[in-house]
């Protein structure tokens, strides 16, 4: 069974949010901007974010390591960095399963 792939994209959650909740265009519009934005100062704050039903945005500082160049085997060492995972919620894994 082949899927074609789409993306939700930030229009498409403000479309949503004006047919549900009847608010303008434009507040939709920045109403999805605002969640974002709030969303994003807190993962740049350091503060993960969990989403009840829906997943976690989650952060992990890595540590320096070696890394090997695939190609030539070089080893390389890999800076410590800060980097983000999603974890989705139990309930959103059913949904995908489901499909």
């Amino acid at each position: 069974m082949t899927r074609s792939m789409s993306t939700l994209t930030r229009a498409d959650l403000a479309e949503t949010i004006n047919r549900k909740m009847g608010f303008s265009r434009a507040e939709s519009l920045d109403l999805v901007e605002s969640i974002l934005d709030h969303m994003g100062n807190a993962l740049e704050g350091g503060e993960n974010v969990k989403i009840s039903g829906f997943g976690s945005f989650v952060l992990r500082d890595k540590k320096e390591r070696i890394g090997r160049n695939p190609k030539t085997g070089v080893e390389v060492p890999i800076t410590p960095r800060r980097v983000m995972t999603f974890r989705a919620s139990q309930l959103l894994k059913e949904k995908i399963a489901k499909g």
